[in-house]
């Protein structure tokens, strides 16, 4: 006996057929920013997962147009498809943290930041392997500051069009970016490092720390707010948010925050510290 389909099945089906061009948009837009070996077709297949998704998640009493929603969850598919091919190796991994230890050791014995090469000489290492380090872990760690920025991945991804001025202001958003991090209170920066560059779940970072998820949650957005302060601060030369309370605990910490992102480095440091994007 012939079955019918269901109304909600044919419409959630609809749905995904009109707004197809969008998965095909979406991964023209990043396939020019990523290197060539990634497939296209699998990041179509990505994107179609994503699309597919946002029809079934999709709810219009939001009053969201269900092509902006479907964007974000495109976009995100494509994201969570490129991370899944760990750009940054187990062993990059590894160096980078042995990277962040020598450089903060340096910080904390000469009060200033390392340049390339006395990182290299704190870690007993060449330049040349320093900077092959430093390359990789750009390479790795590129598309996690989709998470951390508001500026989004077409302002952080190398365009192949790319000027020397948006060269040059992308590897300083990413070197502030980096000082900015390395600035956090010491639980801050364990959760953004583990969260992010090491891929770990809010779950496994809750159990080692002993608190629930839901404040990892909280950590990691406070987190968020200082870090997108300390940039804007850093690169546009504005004045700190206003406080609600200036002269209280909390206004003096993130005041000196700021100030240690901001006299992290000059932007020779920042220059030398993130390498040149691929023209």
């Amino acid at each position: 006996m012939q079955t019918t389909r269901p109304a909600a099945t044919a419409h959630l089906d609809e749905m995904i057929r009109t707004n197809m061009p969008l998965v095909g948009y979406e991964v023209s837009s990043m396939a020019s920013r990523i290197p060539r070996h990634v497939p296209r077709e699998d990041l179509m297949s990505a994107g179609l997962l994503g699309l597919t998704q946002a029809a079934q998640a999709y709810d219009a009493s939001t009053g969201v147009p269900f092509d902006r929603f479907a964007r974000r969850r495109i976009k995100g598919a494509l994201l969570d498809e490129l991370r899944s091919r760990d750009w940054a190796s187990r062993s990059v991994r590894r160096g980078a943290r042995r990277m962040q230890a020598a450089q903060a050791a340096f910080v904390a014995r000469e009060g200033r930041t390392a340049t390339l090469e006395e990182t290299a000489q704190e870690m007993g290492v060449g330049a040349e392997e320093a900077q092959r380090l430093v390359d990789d872990v750009h390479r790795g760690t590129v598309l996690n500051y989709e998470s951390l920025t508001e500026d989004g991945i077409d302002d952080i991804l190398p365009s192949h069009e790319i000027t020397p001025e948006a060269d040059i202001l992308g590897r300083e958003r990413q070197a502030i970016l980096l000082d900015a991090i390395a600035a956090l209170p010491e639980r801050q920066q364990e959760v953004i490092t583990a969260y992010f560059f090491e891929e770990r779940s809010m779950a496994d970072i809750a159990a080692e720390m002993g608190v629930t998820e839901s404040r990892i949650s909280q950590i990691r957005a406070e987190a968020f707010e200082l870090i997108r302060a300390a940039m804007t601060i850093t690169l546009d030369d504005t004045p700190a948010p206003a406080e609600h309370y200036p002269n209280g605990r909390a206004a003096r910490r993130r005041a000196d925050y700021y100030d240690a992102v901001a006299t992290a480095s000059t932007i020779t440091m920042r220059l030398d510290r993130v390498p040149a994007m691929a023209a």
